[in-house]
């Protein structure tokens, strides 16, 4: 079983659904510091220890937190949940193992890459738009697609949209989880 180390911006909410789903919680969980007003974190996360590490995090910051985390050797895979900011190069290379989710379908639409993806179909009044795993690369949103779904949002409200495109990935990791790390 490898260590799993995974990443979080926003609420965390996706890496709590996501623990209970499969019934594993990440062996590390990482988020950077954020002011209150940026964003309230899930409480169910509250009561789980969260490395802590700068809002713009550098490569040595990276680097300290993840050679914490992950002995040489170790099999590990690294997820990002929600984690808006961009990963230097060099970690990528030294961390390969490393997949983001991302709840724009940039397969199908790559105008859907980078922030805000939701907002960017909501406005651009598209009839489907998806969530996919991608490998992490230096680009922004730019790695090889390793899963996908695609849905409809046709009707939907904009909250509707959010609470699809959130199971939707929920489910995408959990299978992408149990099939390749778990």
């Amino acid at each position: 079983m490898a260590k799993w180390v995974a990443f979080f911006s926003q609420t965390g909410s996706e890496i709590v659904e996501l623990s209970e789903q499969i019934g594993r919680w990440p062996d590390v969980i990482i988020s950077n510091v954020r002011p209150a007003h940026l964003r309230t974190v899930t409480a169910k996360l509250k009561d789980r220890p969260v490395t802590l590490i700068s809002n713009k995090p550098t490569a040595d910051e990276y680097t300290e937190v993840l050679s914490k985390a992950i002995s040489p050797g170790e099999d590990y895979v690294i997820t990002l949940h929600g984690w808006l900011r961009v990963v230097p190069e060099e970690i990528i290379l030294k961390y390969p193992t490393m997949f983001n989710g991302h709840p724009g379908l940039i397969s199908k639409y790559p105008e859907l890459k980078g922030k805000d993806p939701q907002m960017k179909a909501w406005d651009l009044n598209l009839e489907t738009t998806g969530c996919v795993i991608h490998k992490v690369t230096a680009g922004v949103d730019e790695g090889p697609v390793i899963k996908q779904v695609e849905v409809s949002i046709k009707g939907l409200t904009m909250n509707e949209m959010f609470e699809v495109l959130h199971k939707k990935s929920v489910n995408l990791w959990a299978g992408f989880l149990r099939r390749n790390w778990l």
